[in-house]
């Protein structure tokens, strides 16, 4: 178990713990991340029909919480690990969801029925312990909607909600820059509470927002396969979207609030923390120097991994403090589809083995213009990979297969 109370919060191991893995260090031939073959192939996964979720449960819930009404079917208990044997749990990240404009308008002509959105890769939602999204955008069925048309107000239909939950989803990111962008002003607030309230009446948790900027600073705790997981996500592109003292909005990411919401998420006692910032400039691959610098306050005020968002482009992986960053994993679902980059985006698939990241594999996807999620092919896969691998460090922490997994390896010596 990682023990966060140090000044870096990074002392995991003790003197038996530390042989053992410096022997599988050694085996390893001393370097701090490897790659293994992928054991699923590109093409779309075999069907899995059951709604399986191993004991994942939330245990520190925000103070907002209405009655759901659409609960998801209760998951099936896992048997208690044995001391000898840690877990391996399977979370899972997309990029940008944003059921709104031309996806809204597709959806309506489609009998209202968004399934069709998410149908050819829920199979691999499914299959994860957690799944968790990242929504941008409000879900009301109070404005009205914009038809298939360029604007900035992004808002579905709440209908949307459950169909994250029937596609697989458990958590929704809604720290996010557009959360709030109905089109009209007297309906921002409204429409952002609708969001959260039909969210979490379709059976899924919210993390990054509340009724109040309290509220919204605190961790999203889940228990899975008796692993504890903190949640927190922060975000500072839109101030229309922040949280105030008494105002509901987004938690907004400076320095402050993010110590803050890292003190409270320790508090909870975890054994892995999760930071998911929405950051940096859109349409670049490039990380810029705000996500570097946050990325690194993450990482020494305790984050076990680093899960970013916004860009509509996958950006690349870095290792801080032998802590993995994903800077953006791109656009999920979304209408942009007027150019290839802002289209593709990855699945991060990530795999812990009781209380420590194992390693990671990543799915490509694409999204059409009426927001159909698809696996990308052979050759749009590569494309994604390689522009991720080109501005990753080290380049081998993005393999060129899709699915191919990088283990993360016991060494504690940063790779910049």
């Amino acid at each position: 178990m990682f023990a966060h109370g140090t000044a870096r919060f990074r002392s995991r191991f003790g003197l038996l713990g530390g042989l053992v893995l410096g022997l599988l260090w050694l085996a390893m031939g001393c370097h701090p991340a490897r790659v293994i073959s992928p054991d699923a192939p590109l093409s779309t996964p075999s069907p899995n029909t059951s709604r399986y979720r191993p004991s994942a449960t939330l245990t520190a819930t925000p103070t907002y919480t209405p009655t759901p009404t659409r609960p998801k079917p209760s998951p099936t208990p896992s048997p208690t690990p044995s001391a000898t044997t840690p877990p391996d749990i399977t979370l899972l990240f997309t990029g940008n969801i944003v059921p709104a404009r031309c996806v809204q308008a597709a959806t309506e002509a489609r009998g209202d029925n968004p399934d069709y959105l998410y149908a050819q890769v829920a199979d691999r939602i499914r299959a994860a312990d957690v799944a968790i999204g990242v929504l941008n955008a409000a879900l009301s069925d109070y404005p009205p909607m914009t038809g298939c048309r360029p604007t900035f107000v992004l808002v579905g239909r709440s209908y949307h909600a459950d169909a994250l939950a029937r596609a697989g989803f458990d958590v929704i990111n809604v720290a996010t820059n557009h959360i709030k962008n109905c089109g009209l002003l007297d309906c921002g607030d409204r429409a952002f509470l609708d969001t959260l309230r039909n969210l979490r009446q379709a059976g899924l948790q919210v993390v990054g927002a509340g009724e109040t900027l309290d509220q919204a600073l605190e961790p999203l705790v889940l228990t899975v396969k008796g692993v504890r997981i903190a949640l927190v996500a922060l975000g500072y592109i839109e101030p229309r979207a922040y949280a105030g003292p008494d105002t509901p909005g987004i938690g907004v990411l400076t320095e402050a609030n993010l110590h803050e919401a890292m003190a409270r998420a320790r508090a909870t006692h975890p054994d892995i923390i999760i930071a998911m910032p929405h950051w940096g400039p859109e349409y670049d691959p490039q990380p810029d120097y705000l996500q570097r610098h946050f990325a690194r306050l993450w990482v020494q005020a305790g984050a076990d991994v680093v899960v970013g968002n916004h860009a509509h482009v996958v950006q690349g992986v870095e290792l801080i403090e032998h802590v993995p960053v994903f800077y953006s994993l791109g656009n999920f679902m979304f209408d942009q589809d007027w150019s290839e980059a802002t289209q593709q985006g990855v699945i991060l698939e990530l795999r812990l083995r009781g209380s420590r990241v194992w390693g990671w594999r990543f799915w490509p996807t694409v999204t059409e213009g009426d927001g159909t999620v698809r696996w990308a092919n052979e050759a749009e896969a590569q494309a994604i990979l390689q522009r991720m691998r080109a501005v990753s460090r080290p380049r081998q922490l993005v393999p060129l297969t899709p699915g191919q997994w990088v283990v993360l390896g016991e060494s504690d010596d940063a790779i910049r």
